[in-house]
């Protein structure tokens, strides 16, 4: 990596952070103080059924608590995490609810809007620290198609979202009485009171939540024309609750101590599956690796002609370049660009950017980062080409910016239409898939040329300790357990079993009712399984030279990036054993960005995993004298 892509990346970072430190205080309608009586902006967001989460960035989804018919949502089971996935959400009123005379949406942030945040101003009137038992919302005439509608929402246990004074509020549209065993017993009930419980701290909003009055219901079993009388009322209590601890409890849960002894546990599992195999390959340099280096020189220093065998016998042909060079050299510049990426989306993790509810800061920090990042892969790819003699480092370039933008945007393009068919708030506006595409023509295809230029132009060459030979050896033959995919399968299982009890965690976050905001262990997970993949590529590496197989380039770059097909074959288990999603547009929106997600794995884990090796091969063949 050139200095001057280093330097960009850094202060790119560096004013990502600035950025992101000042839209933290900032509010979008005021500075959150209020006098008595004052208006307090409230959005309607969305709606989408509970066994479909959406937990995207902020997304976070409540268990609700039935206490003597009341519905009430936990605070204390409040989820979080930041992901880059979508599920299925629609519009507040897509839903027959109380529209405004004048329906206003709210100017969104791009990455509001990759958040799927779909803000309107909310019929509700809630004035700074105005008590009142009953108001009227509106006399709603519902027909039977309204009707139809509400109850298919009550059946899936739709919930809704709204923002009070940047504060997240959930609510369930109603509930189900399972009266009978059969379908046609069910009575379907919608609630038509909301009740709103408001904590506040001087001239500061602190907490809000919502519960429903479970006299106040409406049978909507049947279709029918129906009049219902939407009310509702709030009620302002004090609290010594700071402003600045108002967002704590949207955390608190993950730092809970038997969530802390599983994390912990998920840890040490990792670092004693570090510690076994760092053990292993110990022996394997300090017994093994001894043995030949003795071998060897007492070989060299012998005068009988003795026949070479080994690793040391194929030192003319290790050092030869792979096939499809193009195409490696790209897989490590897309690898070292995501690898960057991560790195800096940790960073910004572990400074409190990400703090709940800071809407659309992940996705925009992706957007911004991967876009300026670009030129890291164009450096790093063009430079290891033209190291392998390549020539053509202007289809390599095109390549690389295609290598992982190119499956993720025909993703995208398939996965927006389905979204667009169903109406639900993944779907992009044309205006946002404008200023997307305008980002990535304007800033990461410049970047990207600029970072391959300078690789172009760094004329570095490659470091090899051994002579090619002209001629190629032949590989003998081999048993089918050191094939392609059986390595494969090897090296990806001991990396995937080192953070699977993480992973299940993630996956709970992501696309269940789980919490996680404890990224300081996510990052120790991911730096033990980056030393996981160095360490099982190196020795599969190892035993592949020893059998006399030369062609370890391609081999250690699938290796090491094979935990991304491991975590993939998880996302199958986790679907159809763990979740209880279901519908064509959550299980494509599910198996299509996990693959992309998977994919990007692949390719940052695989880079990983052949430059270990390299720094390994070049080593022992520094140590013995070839001829």
């Amino acid at each position: 990596m050139g200095r001057g892509s280093m330097d960009l990346a850094a202060a790119a970072a560096a004013l990502l952070i600035l950025c992101f430190g000042i839209a933290g205080v900032a509010s979008d309608a005021s500075d959150h103080r209020y006098k008595k009586g004052d208006p307090v902006p409230l959005y309607a967001n969305k709606v989408g059924p509970f066994h479909n989460p959406r937990q995207i960035h902020k997304m976070i989804v409540l268990f609700l608590v039935r206490v003597d018919g009341v519905s009430i949502f936990c605070t204390d089971s409040l989820l979080l995490i930041h992901v880059f996935v979508y599920s299925e959400t629609y519009r507040y009123f897509d839903l027959p609810f109380c529209t405004p005379e004048h329906l206003k949406e709210k100017r969104e942030a791009l990455g509001e809007i990759l958040n799927g945040d779909r803000l309107v101003d909310a019929p509700y009137k809630l004035d700074f620290r105005e008590d009142f038992k009953f108001k009227e919302l509106c006399k709603k005439k519902l027909k039977p198609e309204d009707v139809a509608r509400f109850r298919d929402a009550v059946a899936k246990d739709y919930y809704f979202q709204m923002y009070y004074d940047d504060l997240p509020i959930w609510g369930f549209v109603g509930k189900v009485d399972k009266e009978g065993k059969d379908l046609s017993d069910y009575k379907y009930y919608l609630f038509r009171q909301m009740q709103f419980d408001i904590l506040y701290n001087e001239d500061r909003v602190i907490e809000i939540s919502v519960h429903t009055d479970p006299n106040a219901l409406v049978d909507i079993t049947e279709d029918r024309d129906i009049e219902v009388d939407f009310t509702y009322s709030a009620k302002w209590q004090k609290t010594k609750t700071t402003f600045k601890k108002r967002m704590e409890k949207y955390s608190q849960t993950s730092s809970q101590p038997h969530h802390l002894e599983i994390h912990w546990f998920s840890i040490i599992n990792s670092c004693v599956t570090v510690l076994l195999l760092t053990g292993f390959l110990a022996t394997i340099l300090m017994r093994v690796l001894k043995n030949d280096f003795v071998k060897y020189a007492h070989d060299e220093e012998s005068t009988e002609e003795l026949e070479e065998t080994g690793w040391k016998y194929i030192h003319g042909d290790v050092f030869r370049f792979p096939k499809n060079k193009s195409l490696f050299a790209a897989c490590l510049g897309s690898g070292t660009q995501l690898f960057a990426l991560t790195v800096f989306i940790f960073i910004l993790a572990l400074v409190g950017v990400f703090y709940p509810y800071n809407r659309g800061s992940l996705f925009t920090a992706l957007v911004v980062i991967y876009a300026l990042t670009s030129g890291i892969a164009g450096y790093t790819a063009t430079s290891f080409y033209c190291q392998l003699e390549g020539t053509n480092w202007v289809r390599n370039l095109l390549l690389t910016g295609c290598l992982f933008c190119g499956p993720l945007f025909m993703t995208f393009c398939f996965l927006n239409t389905v979204a667009i068919v169903y109406s639900a708030t993944a779907a992009l506006p044309f205006g946002t898939i404008v200023v997307i595409a305008l980002i990535w023509v304007l800033v990461t295809a410049p970047l990207l040329v600029l970072g391959g230029i300078a690789g172009k132009n760094s004329k570095s060459e490659f470091q090899a300790p051994c002579q090619t030979k002209k001629y190629p050896r032949e590989i003998p033959p081999l048993p089918w357990y050191r094939g392609t995919i059986p390595q494969m399968a090897m090296a990806g299982f001991l990396p995937f079993s080192a953070i699977y009890i993480e992973l299940y965690y993630i996956f709970a976050s992501v696309w269940g009712h789980r919490i996680y905001t404890i990224y300081s262990i996510l990052f120790i997970v991911f730096i033990i399984l980056l030393i996981v993949t160095a360490f099982i590529t190196i020795a599969l590496t190892y035993f592949q030279l020893a059998a006399e197989d030369h062609e370890w380039w391609w081999r250690s770059f699938l290796c090491g990036g094979s935990t991304g097909l491991f975590v993939y074959a998880y996302c199958l288990y986790y679907y159809y054993a763990r979740s209880d999603m279901s519908g064509f547009l959550q299980t494509s929106f599910f198996f299509g960005y996990m693959a992309c997600i998977c994919y990007g794995f692949f390719l940052l884990l695989g880079m990983v995993g052949f430059h270990a090796a390299l720094l390994f091969v070049r080593h022992i063949y520094r140590s013995i004298k070839c001829e």
